[in-house]
């Protein structure tokens, strides 16, 4: 059986930690809890579990704080953890399975993230493999009997652990702060980076996120070194931004910019809005319908769903004939089922 650490980086994390912490027990041999400045009774709640507490600055950088946390461990292999984080019965069990019959060639072992279309998650799917258990020292082996190199690759197991993520709220803010500060600093985001942070602001900017940072996006659409999907995230965060400054000019100049392919169904509930807004409600309704059915999402899986519903209905109210989006939105809710079976519309 190998012996497992768990690390955690906290902050006023006072009325969740403990559920993680006991649906966790058993499985940990070392528990490492790194605080980033609770305010709360975070650490005194830590302090049942556990005497491995340390305090880190924080820096902005999560990265920084998973890495402060990992060198404090000691055992065989690290779980990383988050405090909104819940192991039912089911896969507390298995984890316990895994723990005693792990083999120790196996670097990381990846299991599955439940529960992701709640709370304004930035992500369109209800569960991913995520890496989450990291063997601590990684020892480097010999491979192949000619030509020989040392194995850089990872030994990677998908199990069939589903950690049930149960967050309070949406932590976008606190991601938009970051980004930010990362824009401000001059760092050039990755791909991956950008389009999370193109993600967050279209579910959860509000109108002054948007004009701190319309000037970034919209250099990002003329930026050549940027890829074709990451022009187009920029795009409808720059067309969304002048829409909201009520621009209408500047907002057709980044929509029609996606009507030359597929425009995604983000610039359709945005061109929905444009008619709305203006009293052209079937012409609005028209756009509504095309987000919901004739496109497919760039960035966010509720544009094509609950957002296409939302303005179906609005627009069908304010011409007397709510009944008219019925069977529209009937279909748009059984899709949202059949990607969350167990969870609510």
């Amino acid at each position: 059986m190998v012996s497992i650490s768990v690390c955690m980086i906290v902050k006023n994390e006072e009325r969740v930690l403990a559920r993680c912490l006991d649906s966790l027990q058993g499985i940990y041999d070392e528990l490492v809890i790194v605080d980033t400045g609770s305010t709360d009774s975070t650490k005194e709640i830590a302090a049942r579990y556990t005497d491995k507490i340390y305090d880190f600055e924080w820096v902005f950088d999560f990265s920084a704080a998973r890495n402060f946390a990992f060198s404090k461990a000691t055992c065989d292999y690290i779980y990383s953890a988050d405090a909104d984080e819940v192991l039912d019965d089911l896969n507390r069990d298995r984890f316990l399975v895994l723990k005693d019959k792990l083999l120790t060639e196996i670097d990381i072992v990846q299991m599955k993230y439940g529960n992701q279309l709640h709370h304004g998650t930035v992500y369109n799917f209800n569960e991913e493999l995520r890496p989450k258990l990291f063997k601590r020292l990684r020892p480097f082996v010999w491979e192949e009997p000619v030509h020989e190199q040392v194995r850089l690759s990872p030994v990677i197991f998908d199990s069939d652990i589903v950690i049930t993520h149960m967050p309070e709220n949406n932590h976008s803010g606190r991601d938009l702060a970051i980004f930010g500060r990362q824009i401000e600093e001059g760092h050039v985001l990755s791909k991956r980076l950008f389009d999370m942070f193109a993600r967050e602001m279209y579910l959860c900017g509000e109108g002054e996120e948007f004009r701190r940072y319309t000037a970034y996006f919209e250099a990002a659409v003329a930026d050549t070194s940027r890829s074709a999907d990451e022009v187009k995230e920029a795009c409808v965060i720059s067309a969304k931004a002048a829409r909201l400054d009520g621009d209408v000019v500047r907002f057709f100049k980044y929509a029609t910019k996606l009507m030359v392919d597929d425009p995604g169904s983000e610039i359709c509930i945005e061109m929905g809005r444009i008619y709305e807004d203006k009293g052209d409600l079937e012409e609005a309704a028209i756009w509504y319908y095309n987000a919901g059915f004739e496109t497919l999402p760039l960035m966010c899986v509720k544009a094509a769903n609950e957002e296409a519903a939302a303005g179906l209905v609005s627009v069908y109210k304010k011409m007397g004939v709510p009944e008219a989006a019925d069977s529209f939105v009937a279909d748009i809710e059984a899709r949202i089922r059949s990607m969350n079976p167990e969870g609510d519309l």
